[in-house]
């Protein structure tokens, strides 16, 4: 197999593209490092695109290790033909080359192989030819050997038979031809163990949809409901068009005598071998591709989450509500420093209210609070209710906004949280983090295990480990698209930066403690376990406010230092303009970029980047994104009547519609259908997680806590 022009086809991308971007990876380059810092070489290949070539390349280079060893294997048996090397050669997944090696892989002892060691297969053969003249009794009388267990004709018969069904089932072109007939044309069925039990899973009771047509979020669905014993699920095939076509492949004489006896075998073969095997593979295919769109899903919804807009130079006061043990405070100052913390008890059993207010007017004079960041969970209607009247009272303009706290008991209980905050309990690190995540959510919810942050769909179902590998990648992504001051990361931040290591984010911090502040990017490279290619990797992506070099202050890479200074020359300026928003028209003095990219000794590609970042230095991409909605009055779920429209934020993006948050504690479910006037496959066609929309209530069941909305027409 090419792997390269492969990629290319299944990619859409030119085969030189393809060839670039392996070569770059093989030598060790990360993926945000290829997409921002060597477009020249792929072509412009975004990290999006960069990551699934990563992936089916790894996919293509076990392939073909897979076919190697078959071959040797087959060859080492002395049965290799130059026909069946080259089908394995040919094979484009590593079902097909399974099917191929089938009949030559060792087996464990089966009916077959038993029949086998009782000298049988003189008989399979005959009953195979289909020309014998003899009833088959008579033939199989010869192999009588009450020795080795064979005591009459029929177990002759019988023997010969499972050796005939063993051979019919190891047959890959039968089983390529089955499994596609199963997989177009078969269903997926499933009923209730208990139809009586009432259980999330009531609509999936006596169900039944095309194997090639069912959607993922309900593959994963029953799935989990067959996983918790309350579901039956079997694939009904086309059983008679299946064996119809055996009996054509396999019955190639009208043969009285062996004609029913194969008749027999086949069924016994498909029934028995081949069915069990290829229900398997089609359900764990169905779910391989489930999962994998789920985690397209979460990854996009969790790029959305990380990318939205910190909220900046605002003291915030963090709200981590509760009943019993009392919502635990903290306020932070717009650094991210908590300057203090607390505990009232305004909500149920002990409904303070009036000290609780008290206890937050003074934090919110004493500390100049002007934002409240109130975390959703429980006892958060209560909260917000409380923060309402408070506002009302309060003589100084104040807002709140509720945040997502999914995570955040991971976080406050996590050995990071202990080391970051050591005199701290579980609850005051929530706080403080409840008013971080506003202030600089990537910041914040980069110390969050990415599967805990909850913007996905049966996150618990998935392959874990590819689940984890994508969640990093889009943090990863994420974190490299912001770029991160080197003088105020944490650790946790840092070791997403390309080329950076947990060890190497560590040191970067202990660097900073026993030698201060970073001047420059170069300094970098003192830094314990980080050499030149790592360096390489993750300069670019670091940020110095006020440092010797003005170029540090952007997303330029340092091999690029000398051309940007060559750059600013000819048009007239200095690196320290960088600073000063001198440059901000720059684009506008250059007629010809190639001419002056070729006189830079640099590519077109590369030296547009440069004059982009030289105009909007230290430009944050998340300021394009939209605002949290900042709240100064509250509604209950009994205050919406049908027709009211609100605004809204998308807090949840899965296959079936989306959850919006409309300020009455319980998210609103907008289906589908309900999203836009033209036709989507998918949500995520038409919104993102953070999203600000306007909505229209369709209907509300407050017994259920179920808010229906739509966005179509408001």
């Amino acid at each position: 197999m090419d792997i390269i022009q492969t990629l290319a086809q299944e990619l859409q991308i030119k085969p030189g593209q393809a060839k670039a971007a392996v070569g770059l990876i093989d030598e060790g380059n990360t993926i945000p490092f290829i997409a921002r810092y060597r477009k020249e070489a792929t072509g412009s290949l975004n990290d999006e695109v960069l990551r699934q070539l990563s992936e089916r390349l790894n996919y293509l280079r076990s392939l073909e290790d897979k076919k190697q060893q078959v071959i040797a294997s087959i060859e080492e048996q002395g049965r290799l033909t130059d026909e069946l090397k080259a089908q394995i050669e040919a094979a484009q997944t590593l079902v097909i080359v399974d099917d191929l090696y089938r009949p030559y892989r060792p087996k464990r002892r089966t009916r077959a192989t038993i029949a086998k060691e009782k000298g049988l297969e003189p008989l399979a053969a005959i009953i195979q030819l289909q020309m014998t003249d003899t009833p088959l009794e008579k033939e199989a009388e010869a192999f009588i050997n009450p020795e080795k267990e064979v005591n009459t004709a029929q177990e002759a018969i019988s023997g010969a038979s499972d050796i005939i069904a063993e051979i019919i089932s190891d047959e890959a072109d039968y089983r390529m031809r089955i499994r596609e007939m199963t997989a177009k044309r078969g269903m997926i069925v499933s009923a209730a163990k208990d139809p009586q039990a009432e259980s999330v899973y009531e609509m999936y009771y006596d169900f039944s949809e095309s194997a090639s047509k069912i959607a993922g979020h309900r593959v994963l669905a029953l799935n989990r409901g067959e996983a918790e014993k309350i579901l039956t699920i079997k694939i009904e095939a086309p059983e008679e068009d299946i064996i119809h076509y055996l009996e054509k492949q396999v019955i190639v004489k009208n043969n009285p005598h062996t004609t029913p006896v194969l008749q027999s075998v086949i069924a016994d073969s498909y029934q028995r071998l081949i069915a069990p095997a290829i229900e398997r593979e089609i359900r764990n295919s169905l779910t391989e591709t489930a999962q994998d769109g789920a985690i397209r899903v979460f990854g996009k919804n969790l790029e959305q989450l990380l990318m939205q807009p910190p909220i900046i130079n605002q003291v915030v006061l963090g709200w981590d509500p509760a009943f019993r043990t009392g919502c635990k405070i903290a306020v932070v100052d717009p650094t991210g420093k908590v300057l203090d913390t607390t505990v009232i008890y305004p909500t149920a059993p002990q409904n303070k209210v009036e000290e609780s207010k008290a206890t937050i007017k003074k934090l919110v004079d004493k500390y100049n609070v002007t934002l409240i960041s109130l975390g959703n969970g429980t006892a958060s209607r209560e909260s917000e209710m409380v923060i309402v009247d408070l506002l009302k009272e309060i003589g100084r303009p104040l807002q709140y906004v509720i945040v997502n706290e999914a995570g955040a008991s991971v976080y406050s209980a996590s050995k990071l949280a202990t080391e970051e905050f050591p005199n701290f309990d579980v609850g005051q690190r929530s706080a403080a983090s409840m008013a971080r995540r506003l202030q600089d959510p990537l910041a914040e919810l980069v110390k969050i295990d990415p599967k805990s942050i909850g913007v996905g769909q049966y996150q618990h179902d998935m392959n874990q480990k590819k689940l984890s590998e994508a969640l990093s990648g889009v943090v990863e992504d994420c974190v490299n698209k912001v770029g991160v001051d080197l003088n105020t990361a944490s650790a946790s931040l840092l070791e997403y930066i390309s080329g950076i290591s947990k060890a190497v984010a560590k040191n970067i911090v202990s660097y900073r403690e026993e030698h201060g502040r970073f001047d420059s990017r170069s300094q970098l490279l003192k830094v314990a376990k980080l050499g030149p290619k790592a360096y390489e990797q993750c300069a670019g992506f670091t940020r110095i406010i006020d440092g010797s070099n003005p170029l540090d202050t952007t997303a330029v890479h340092p091999e690029s230092y000398e051309a940007a200074k060559k750059l600013l020359a000819e048009l007239h300026f200095e690196p320290q303009d960088i600073t000063t928003g001198s440059l901000k028209n720059i684009s506008k003095k250059i007629s010809d970029y190639k001419k002056l990219a070729e006189e830079l000794g640099i590519g077109e590609i590369t030296l547009r980047d440069i004059v982009k970042e030289l105009e909007k230095p230290a430009r944050d991409p998340r300021d394009d994104m939209p605002k949290p909605i900042l709240r100064s009055d509250v509604l209950e779920m009994k205050d919406l009547t049908e027709g009211m429209i609100l605004k809204g934020t998308v807090r949840n993006v899965i296959d079936f519609g989306v959850f919006v948050d409309i300020g009455v504690h319980q998210d609103g479910l907008v289906h589908i259908s309900q999203i836009c006037d033209r036709f989507i496959k998918h949500p995520l066609e038409a919104v993102s997680v953070g999203d600000i929309v306007d909505v229209k209530v369709l209907s509300v069941d407050l017994p259920k806590k179920r808010i229906q909305l739509t966005m179509r027409g408001v």
